[in-house]
């Protein structure tokens, strides 16, 4: 099995989830009261910026494994394959300069490479050689993180190639003794956490980034300049693939992390939200016995008006809707206003501006236009009424999606194509079952996840 090493909000039931987790933080050795292997990973698992996912880094057969693994967690699970994965390099071509740094077109996608990770001034049509540092889910708004220093990545420490001969910030006080050199050329870069390995632990580790950095060097010695290639690939480095949870799996990570420690009903959901959030859960489960909540307004224990009256939205805030895709974009359909918070659901205004027209409701926008959403958490749809600014209602659109997850700054859930439509004469139609079909055709949705689509379509359409 793959050797995984797990970090963030995730942690404990991905550690219960997966079978060979390695370098645990200490944390989680108490809570799983074991030992766990201080050997190197294969697969590093990282929850992203914003809480929503995990990225899976490493070696491509072992990240394959790993995902799919985890996209098994829910049928709102999704997982995508990074068009710039970690440790990639590239030959590219700068594109365009900003304020601190310049677009790069590296070919298979688009960097954003700092004026701080460059030797020296890099201008529009410069052609240069970078690696991927930081790579970016397909639903951020922000690019993939480049560097022109090349080096393999390890949790313990890094390779780094032209580092200077005497090593690069501080090295463990065992590092001297290993038996194990990194190749010429390639100088190691220390992370804190070797301070608290073992002799055996930073050997395994130095011998498994020297391998690494043995394949990048002759991928890179073989690779034409970047001026007569850009853009191209060079390297492909790891393999980076996103898992995002949707509401029903971050309820299955409960469960899971319930088996190994006092775990309050919507954990994962709550931390999600926001910083202080994720503060305040740690606070309740520290002090509490028997994490609990009485009274919960919702079947599956989420105490969703008691979160959303601690952390919001509120009435009066303005919320993004992310509008996910299958394919893992996501499109911000607000800012919205909140008018109404009551009975798990918010209500949500829109100021439309004129031109084009509705999806489906055959009927152009006009310029005041309102669209009224009500978002209730955990369904399997929500819908939108559009009123011209005469108050005159121009139709109903019932979008059909992956559980709703209302967060106190965006509403959060996955488009499942087909919908609902009730036009102003008060005809009902079904519409966009062909796009369903296709994604699952391309393997964006799975079949399960497309059959309760189907299901959720059919009784909304018998509603209305």
């Amino acid at each position: 099995m793959s050797r995984v090493r797990v970090r963030g909000i995730y942690a404990t039931a991905l550690t219960a989830t997966l079978e060979t987790v390695v370098q645990a933080s200490p944390a989680i050795q108490r809570r799983f009261e074991e030992s766990f292997p201080a050997d190197p990973p294969a697969v590093s698992v990282e929850t992203t910026a914003d809480r929503q996912a995990v990225g899976v880094h490493g070696e491509p057969a072992a990240v394959e494994s790993v995902t799919d693994e985890l996209a098994a967690t829910s049928r709102d699970t999704f997982a995508w394959t990074a068009s710039l994965p970690r440790g990639g390099v590239y030959a590219g071509e700068v594109t365009e300069t900003l304020g601190s740094g310049a677009l790069v077109d590296c070919g298979a996608g688009t960097g954003f490479l700092p004026y701080s990770k460059t030797a020296g001034h890099v201008d529009t049509g410069d052609r240069l050689r970078v690696q991927v540092r930081e790579p970016r889910p397909p639903w951020a708004d922000s690019r993939p993180v480049l560097d022109t220093t090349v080096r393999v990545f390890g949790s313990l420490a890094e390779l780094v190639r032209g580092g200077s001969s005497g090593g690069i910030g501080g090295a463990p006080e065992l590092a001297e003794l290993l038996p194990v050199d990194p190749p010429e050329g390639w100088t190691p870069d220390w992370a804190p956490a070797a301070d608290d390995v073992g002799l055996d632990a930073l050997g395994n580790s130095l011998e498994q980034l020297g391998e690494q950095a043995e394949r990048a060097e002759e991928a890179l010695a073989g690779a034409e300049p970047p001026e007569t290639t850009a853009p191209h690939t060079d390297w492909t480095g790891e393999l980076t693939r996103w898992v995002w949870f949707g509401r029903e799996g971050r309820f299955t990570l409960d469960e899971r992390r319930r088996a190994v420690v006092p775990t309050m009903p919507g954990h994962h959901r709550t931390k999600a939200g926001t910083e202080a959030a994720s503060t305040a859960v740690d606070f309740v489960e520290a002090v509490c016995d028997e994490p609990g909540t009485d009274g919960s307004e919702s079947d599956d224990g989420f105490p969703f008006e008691a979160v959303t009256r601690q952390f919001g939205p509120h009435e009066g805030d303005r919320v993004a809707i992310g509008h996910g895709k299958p394919d893992g974009r996501c499109i911000d359909l607000g800012p919205a206003a909140v008018t109404d918070c009551s009975d798990e659901t918010v209500t949500v205004e829109r100021e439309l501006s004129g031109g084009g027209s509705y999806d489906a409701l055959g009927v152009s926008k006009q310029a005041g236009d309102v669209a009224t959403t009500k978002f209730r958490e955990g369904r399997w749809w929500y819908p939108t009424v559009y009123r011209g600014a005469d108050g005159e209602r121009r139709g109903t659109y019932v979008n059909v999606c992956t559980p709703l997850e209302v967060f106190p700054e965006a509403v959060r859930y996955v488009d499942l194509h087909v919908d609902v439509v009730r036009h102003a004469d008060g005809t009902v139609e079904r519409v966009d079952d062909d796009e369903l079909d296709a994604a699952v055709d391309a393997g964006h949705v799975g079949e399960a996840l497309a059959e309760k689509a189907r299901r959720v379509a059919t009784a909304v359409g018998s509603a209305l």
